[in-house]
This record gives structure tokens, C-alpha cells and sequence, in this order.
């Protein structure tokens, strides 16, 4: 397998990555933009665009922003709302494996911005369909997540005639270099079915199954592209107009806004996805299970690029986190009604060939892994200079008496 000199991914990356003659993966690369580009003529033009859809009444919603009580929900509506002194409306899909502290953090959220918000909650019931079916037909238990995060904006864009929807990171860009931030690449159906879902639309998912029907699967269906023309649906992402540090940007919300932080089972990033209980844990592994690599990876490169990292540093927190077994397996078996054995076999089907391979006693073991890698030949020939550490912080919870122990599939939304 083919690792990055530079950080660590590999070449069997799910969202597709390339390698130079130097062994640079494109991520790499495109990356190398955030220190070239004139941020302040990209954040002019991004005013340039509010501009256009700005409403002149406070009444009246001129943007829409989906948000979690994680990641960079409270960076995005800072910046659109107090920065671009844009009037959003919040949607929030509800993934139902959330914690308190997920909970609280978008309750305050919508508390501390003064925002509109319209949270969707599709039943247990239906969700637990989907669910097995997502894990049959594409080994994942984050298929619905998916899905209700990036149609649900949509829907209310079209269901409101609210053109302009505001997301954070385009994840092609950020972490495997598929466009540079010139290309101002902005959201899609064809995007969104064939990365985020993974190829899987939600029709073809009931289509295929004798467990969900069309009714189940409705919450999730991409409007019809004359509704989207109708409105004049646009879908635009941040990160290819302010200079993208998720950890810099959380650590500003941490101290404007006391955003919550969590220690996470399989990687060193406490900031993000404190929201779900599974995200990075059984999730993350069922990643790693599939692929050969998890969160931690994703985490170590980010950090390695932004040279707060050595690559040396990155690989020892990989030796450190990505075998790591996580304990959230039980809750999530006992939520969808499915044995373990049931579970691991249909995550076995999914394993990528190319990283792993079924031994004669029947256990599956890694042939690569960038463990090997940390002396590969011209590693030091495009290696970045660290210029600073990299420490993440553990606030306490404004609850500490909470265990987050159980999922909350629906909390308080506001805080006196």
C-alpha cells in the first residue's frame, strides 16, 4: 500500500487520493493553498455573496446553516451571524445517538446566537430499518446520519424559498485535495450520493430492501431539481473562503462561548463529534475495519499539515489509538436489536481486499499500515516544519453530575 510521505494517508482512501512524483498526496497539496492564497480577498467575496441574498427585514431568514452540537456549528453561525451580520435559520437533523453533552451544546447554540432553529426527529422505528439495511448494503451504521444531515437543509431551503445554504468544510478539499479552494466547488446531488452516501440514494435503498419501504426512506429523499431551480437552492462551504483550522476555530468558540469538550475513545481530537456517542467509537472503528485506517489518521494528517505535528508525532498517535477497541458496541446492538455476530459479519463483507486479508486460522490481518512507513526513502525531502504544539483541552462539563451512559434522543433546546 502506498502511504503519503508527508502525512499518512493511503492510497486506498474511500474519497479517492493521488500522489505526485515526490509521493505527496494530493490532500497534501491543496493544502499547501492555505498559506498562499489571500484569505482576505477570498473572505471580501464571500461578503459579496451574503450581499446578494441579505434580507432587509430582521423577520426574515436569509440563509440557511445545519448544525450539531458538535464540529463547527458554533464557528459557522459566529461568522455568518455576528461577522457577515447574516439573519440564519438553524436546522438540526437528529442523529439519535446523541449525548447530553451534544444536547447542551446545541441548546446553548441556539441560546447564545439568539437563533431560529427547526430540529427534524425521524422515528426510532424507521430509523432502526434503515439502519440494518445500511449495514447490510454498505457496512455502516452512519448511513441515516448521512443522509437527514445533508438533505434536511435542503428540504427547508426548498420548503421555505431560503436559496443559500451555509456549510462548513467541503471534505474532498480538505482532506484528499479533489478541488482547490479556487474552484469554489459548492454542494451537490451527485456529490452527496456518490461520497456521502456512499453510492447509495435512499430510493435505491428501499428498492433493494425487503425490510424498509418508500415511507421509511421519504425524510431522506433529495428534492426534485426543478424544486431546487425554482428556489435557486445554493449551496456554498466556507472553508473555500476563510482559512479552515478546526481545531483554531473550535478553541476560539471554546473561549467565547464555552463550546463543551470530550476525551474520545480512538483519536487525540476532543473537540469534535462530542455529540454522538458512536462517531468515534464503534464507528470509527467499523472505519478502520473497513479501510485499514480511522479518525485518527484524518486527525494526525489535519494536524500534520498544519505543522503543529511531525509526522513522526502522527504515527505514534496512530500506533497509539487506531487498534483501540471501543466500548460503545453493546448500547448500539441492544438500540438496533441486532446479535454480535450478526454485526461483525456483515462488517466483514465490507473489508477492502487491498488492506486486508483472512489468514488459515480464519483472522483477518492488516498487510499495510503507515506504522511501517516512518522511515520510507524521501520522507524528509517534503517534510514541514512543526511551529507549534499541539495540545488539545478538556473543559468540565457544565453538568458534571450527567453520565452520558444512554442515548438522548431528544433534550431540553434552550437554556434560561
Amino acid at each position: 500500500m502506498r502511504y503519503c510521505k508527508r502525512c499518512l494517508y493511503p492510497e486506498n482512501h474511500p474519497l479517492n487520493i493521488t500522489f505526485d512524483e515526490q509521493g505527496v498526496c494530493s490532500g497534501c497539496r491543496i493544502h499547501e493553498e492555505k498559506d498562499i492564497l489571500d484569505w482576505q480577498e477570498r473572505k471580501e467575496k464571500l461578503g459579496k455573496i451574503f450581499d446578494e441574498f441579505r434580507s432587509t427585514s430582521r423577520n426574515i431568514h436569509d440563509c440557511i446553516i445545519p448544525v450539531t452540537g458538535a464540529r463547527d456549528s458554533y464557528f459557522i453561525v459566529h461568522i455568518v451571524k455576528n461577522i457577515f451580520k447574516m439573519h440564519p435559520l438553524l436546522v438540526s437533523y437528529n442523529k439519535q445517538y446523541n449525548t447530553k453533552m451534544g444536547i447542551r451544546n446545541l441548546a446553548y447554540l441556539r441560546t447564545l446566537f439568539g437563533c431560529d432553529i427547526i430540529n427534524l426527529t425521524v422515528s426510532p422505528e424507521r430509523v432502526k430499518r434503515i439502519t440494518r439495511e445500511s449495514l447490510k448494503k454498505r457496512g455502516s451504521m452512519y448511513w441515516h446520519c448521512l443522509a437527514g444531515t445533508t438533505v434536511f437543509p435542503v428540504q427547508t431551503a426548498v420548503k421555505f424559498r431560503i436559496p443559500l445554504i451555509v456549510w462548513g468544510a467541503h471534505q474532498d478539499c480538505d482532506q484528499v485535495g479533489m478541488f482547490s479552494h479556487l474552484d469554489e466547488v459548492e454542494m451537490t446531488r451527485k456529490y452527496r450520493k456518490e461520497h456521502d452516501l456512499m453510492s447509495l440514494e435512499a430510493e435505491a435503498l428501499a428498492y433493494q430492501s425487503q425490510e424498509v419501504t418508500l415511507s421509511d426512506i421519504e425524510p431522506y429523499v433529495y428534492p426534485h431539481d426543478k424544486e431546487l431551480e425554482a428556489v435557486g437552492v445554493r449551496g456554498i462551504y466556507l472553508n473555500n473562503y476563510i482559512r479552515w483550522d478546526s481545531k483554531a476555530q473550535h478553541e476560539q468558540m471554546i473561549e467565547a462561548y464555552r463550546y463543551e469538550t470530550m476525551v474520545q475513545q480512538r483519536t487525540f481530537d476532543t473537540y469534535n463529534d462530542v455529540d454522538c456517542f458512536h462517531y468515534s467509537g464503534i464507528h470509527d472503528y467499523i472505519k478502520f475495519l473497513k479501510w485499514g485506517y480511522g479518525k485518527v489518521t484524518d486527525h494526525a494528517s489535519r494536524e500534520i499539515r498544519l505543522k503543529r505535528m511531525t509526522r513522526e508525532e502522527g504515527i505514534a498517535m496512530v500506533r497509539k489509538y487506531q487498534n483501540v477497541k471501543p466500548n460503545d458496541l453493546p448500547l448500539f446492538l441492544k438500540w438496533l436489536g441486532v446479535k454480535e455476530d450478526e454485526f461483525w459479519s456483515e462488517i466483514d463483507r465490507h473489508r477492502d481486499s487491498r488492506i486486508w486479508h483472512r489468514n488459515s486460522n480464519g483472522q483477518w490481518k492488516l498487510k499495510d499500515s503507515s506504522l511501517e512507513h516512518v522511515h520510507d526513502e524521501g520522507v524528509d525531502n517534503v517534510r514541514l516544519e512543526k511551529k507549534e504544539k499541539c495540545k488539545f483541552m478538556i473543559l468540565p462539563a457544565r453538568d458534571p453530575k450527567a453520565e452520558e451512559n444512554e442515548y438522548v434522543l431528544i433534550g431540553r433546546g434552550w437554556v434560561d
